[in-house]
């Protein structure tokens, strides 16, 4: 019998491979949506709320990333992602301070797509024009209830849908005693977005744009080099370049 830790290797990178093939479709079409936004100084945007702010971060600001992508960070950490209003007061705030303008993109991420927050960021970019992709469990999102008084859930609000192929409460393998662990979330979006952005900076490439991507800090040269890559966006970026 295989341990925990072995079969949620074995079920997780299953699971990995799945969701590369059957969200393929929907990355090859972003590339170009995005990309061509981006080539024309244009910004991505992305949002999680609670957890799935860590799946966020893995593109904002980091080494072999484009500077370009900026997140819409929550003080509160998601403590009162249900309460109704507050995400489209997160929303108007970001916007007031680093624009959210028409024909940009934004990536709202939420396991369940159930919950206030996430889907008011949603409605509050599609208010302005711009493009949403909902990161979600598709599965989840269509047996939870939605809190957001307009009903719907994310995958029911975005133009576009990457299914992280998450089981309802996001967790692969039963401990026994009713114990359920093993969640995939984090690791199968986290994915989903590089996947993204290697698929747009390849389209970008192919079209001769140049990228402005970021180095690791930890690179001769890399401070000088991040700060000349983004010195057209820095006063649109929530997280400063060192």
């Amino acid at each position: 019998m295989s341990s925990p830790a072995d079969a949620f290797y074995q079920q997780s990178t299953a699971l990995l491979a799945a969701a590369r093939a059957i969200n393929q479709p929907v990355l090859a079409a972003l590339a170009p949506l995005i990309g061509a936004n981006l080539a024309a100084r244009g910004m991505l945007h992305v949002f999680g709320s609670g957890h799935s702010e860590v799946i966020a971060r893995e593109i904002i600001g980091r080494a072999g990333g484009l500077v370009c992508v900026n997140g819409v960070l929550d003080p509160t950490g998601g403590y009162i992602e249900n309460l109704v209003g507050y995400g489209t007061e997160l929303a108007g705030r970001y916007d007031r301070r680093y624009e959210m303008r028409p024909g940009e993109t934004i990536i709202v991420i939420s396991n369940s797509g159930k919950n206030s927050s996430p889907l008011e960021v949603a409605l509050y970019a599609k208010a302005k024009g711009l493009h949403v992709v909902g990161l979600t469990s598709v599965a989840m999102s269509s047996s939870a209830k939605t809190v957001h008084p307009g009903g719907k859930k994310l995958h029911e609000v975005a133009d576009h849908v990457l299914d992280n192929l998450g089981v309802p409460g996001d967790t692969l393998i039963d401990l026994g005693d009713g114990l359920m662990s093993g969640p995939t979330s984090t690791l199968i979006g986290g994915m989903l977005l590089n996947l993204l952005m290697l698929e747009v900076m390849a389209w970008m490439q192919a079209q001769g744009h140049a990228l402005p991507v970021l180095r690791s800090q930890n690179l001769p040269g890399a401070i000088e080099h991040n700060r000349q890559v983004g010195e057209f966006y820095k006063h649109r970026l929530s997280k400063p370049l060192a």
